[in-house]
Parts: structure tokens; sequence; C-alpha cells
């Protein structure tokens, strides 16, 4: 790691925690955030490593400082995920609707289905069936609204990184 990667993962933590916990709206069991389009961007500049850092770095430092109750380390390992998952099948590939729902497919059913739906039931100690409904709802109404938002935001700022390197 250079200064400059250290640099931009700043940024980015920065602007996943602003979109994560401070631009969002927060229930108990379902989260609507716009932090999953600074880790898919991250993910798809720099790779899975630096991704799942980055995502697992916002993670922390905005349980820390902006979450509500108590912290529960499943979460992290959850955002690590995410990042590695967005990096590992879009670093290095044009991003497109195809490149993107097998990412978008795996972070959605995998990751918040799955993983943090387990993580909720061992946290707030309740039933699978009290949480999942709700998030599976939630899910599928966002997952194609998740792929249409990363392709405008990567389309917009990949015109900005060809313009500033000319």
């Amino acid at each position: 790691m250079n200064t400059d990667m250290i640099v931009k993962i700043g940024i980015f933590v920065a602007l996943t925690v602003l979109l994560s916990y401070i631009f969002a709206i927060h229930t108990t069991f379902i989260h609507i955030t716009f932090g999953f389009l600074s880790t898919a961007i991250f993910g798809i500049l720099y790779g899975p490593m630096a991704a799942g850092i980055m995502a697992a770095i916002a993670c922390f430092i905005g349980m820390s400082l902006f979450g509500q109750g108590v912290f529960f380390p499943g979460f992290i390992i959850s955002e690590f995920l995410v990042g590695y998952t967005y990096g590992y099948f879009l670093h290095g590939r044009d991003v497109t609707v195809k490149n993107l729902l097998l990412p978008e497919l795996i972070v959605t059913v995998c990751i918040h289905l799955i993983l943090n739906t387990m993580w909720l039931t061992i946290f707030y100690n309740k039933a699978v069936s009290a949480i999942f409904v709700g998030r599976l709802i939630k899910n599928i109404i966002f997952f194609p609204i998740e792929i249409a938002l990363i392709l405008i935001v990567y389309k917009v700022i990949s015109k900005f990184m060809v313009q500033k390197k000319l």
C-alpha cells in the first residue's frame, strides 16, 4: 500500500459511511442505503482485496460512530465480502448489465439475504421467519435498482476519469 491508495481508501471510506449511515433509512431489520455504490465503484476501480478492506473499515467506522445498538462484528465480515465480490467480478471488466448480474445476485442472495439475516437472528435472538420476509421483499425491489444505479454512477465517473487523463 502506498500513500496514494491510503488516501483513496480514506475518501471512499468517508463516502461509504455517509451513504450508509447518514443518508440512509434504518429500521430494525431493513436498511435502505446507498453505500453499495461507493463499495461497487471502489471494487471496479481497485480490485477485490482493496474493496473488501475499504468496505470493512467503512463498516467498522460507521458502526462505531453512528451504529444503533451494540457492536456486532458479523456485519464487518459481510461488508468485506460485498466489497470483495464486487471487486472480484467487476475489476478489469466492462461494467454492463450482463457483468453486474452475477455479483449483484451473489451479494443480494448470499450476503444480504442469507448471511446478514443470520447475523440479525443471532444479534436480536429472533426467529428467521420474523425477519426474512421483509428483507426478501426489500432485496427483490432493490436488485434492479442497485444494478441501474451502479451502471449510471460508473458511466459518469468513467467519463470524468477519461477527461481527466487527457
